[in-house]
């Protein structure tokens, strides 16, 4: 079940989604913080346990203005979100980010990473629908690989009761960007020391099938198919 979709599309800039260095480089724009999100496939979730910051990578999947992640019903984060009606949910600070090349300057001060990351504010609630539920299963599988889900076997029962989903709207949220060559001193220019971007890709490779896998069950096409998720 997807958040109601926003017609606008920027997210509005309000206080904890306003960086206070660089400003020059954030941006709300919707489909660009959606091609981030979209094009991960880790986020890292963080929130405050026993008064002590705890950050978590897991997996996660947008569908439309809402992200997912899942975890253990044993977790303490997510026993400690509620539902967001009856009981509250969870503050927390999701992150993405991706990291497309190293930038070398002529001096130390001025290295730096072109990247491209989105940070998320707000309250996650569990999420206890079964239709939602299952919907955002079915979201976080086919996240990793699109048409994953509909080619392996559901959760039953004992699974699900064994696991907890988060949902996180896209309310407070910004994409930041750096990209470009590094930026030098005027005076360090003429230093006899290289000075440019290193490229960084992260691309798939050749699968690799399961030593138990039947040698009937041949390799579907997703395997090879261009990755396009996010609802």
């Amino acid at each position: 079940m997807s958040a109601t979709a926003s017609p606008r599309p920027t997210y509005e800039a309000v206080g904890r989604t306003m960086p206070t260095r660089n400003r020059d480089r954030a941006s709300y724009d919707r489909d660009l913080v959606h091609a981030i999100l979209d094009e991960g496939y880790v986020c890292h979730l963080g929130f405050v346990r026993d008064g002590a910051p705890v950050v978590l990578p897991t997996l996660y999947a947008r569908d439309g203005e809402r992200l997912y992640v899942h975890g253990s019903t044993g977790s303490r984060p997510l026993r400690a979100a509620g539902d967001g009606t009856e009981t509250p949910g969870l503050p927390v600070c999701l992150t993405v980010t991706h990291v497309d090349g190293l930038v070398l300057a002529r001096s130390a001060f001025h290295h730096s990473a072109n990247y491209r990351s989105v940070v998320v504010h707000g309250e996650a609630r569990q999420v206890t629908d079964p239709q939602e539920r299952t919907a955002a299963l079915d979201a976080l599988v086919d996240h990793v690989l699109p048409g994953r889900a509909a080619d392996c076997r559901p959760a039953d029962a004992r699974e699900l009761a064994a696991t907890a989903v988060l949902a996180l709207d896209l309310v407070e949220v910004s994409a930041k960007v750096r990209s470009g060559p590094p930026v030098d001193e005027p005076a360090d220019l003429s230093l006899p020391h290289w000075a440019g971007v290193l490229p960084v890709r992260s691309t798939t490779g050749e699968p690799v099938p399961a030593d138990d896998l039947a040698g009937t069950v041949a390799a579907p096409a997703y395997l090879t198919a261009p990755r396009r998720p996010g609802r």
